[in-house]
């Protein structure tokens, strides 16, 4: 990609993410961790232990910033907040053990909650 191809989708990422919507701006994170994920155990096919690493720590922080964005007046989110705490345990351990199978469960489980989430924001009113 050319330097100023390059910038320009810079740009333009910049402002996609500053003018987002909230719930816009958390389905972009579920997007970000399920290509994450994905990532990690395509490098670990490829027998790229140093490679999965990244991509796994890359989902880990992810996760944290999923669990620190919480509002944790709603009644829903100590649930959430246990449920990316346990989705971030499993990476660990998956970064650890290098265990394709609990990349997949979790990706399993990232991607129910991003179609959640999607239906949830279809349904929030614009604007708010």
């Amino acid at each position: 990609m050319s330097p100023e191809l390059e910038n320009a989708y810079h740009q333009y990422r910049t402002t996609s993410i500053a003018t987002a919507r909230p719930e816009k701006l958390l389905i972009m994170l579920y997007d970000g961790l399920v290509l994450d994920l994905k990532q990690a155990r395509q490098a670990l096919e490829q027998k790229d232990p140093a490679g999965a690493h990244g991509w796994l720590v890359k989902g880990q922080n992810i996760i944290t910033e999923l669990m620190g964005t919480l509002k944790m007046e709603y009644e829903i989110s100590p649930d959430l907040y246990r449920l990316y705490d346990y989705l971030r345990r499993r990476l660990i351990t998956a970064n650890i053990r290098k265990e394709q199978e609990i990349i997949d469960e979790v990706l399993n489980m990232v991607e129910e909650l991003r179609a959640a989430w999607v239906t949830v924001a279809r349904q929030a009113p614009a604007g708010g």
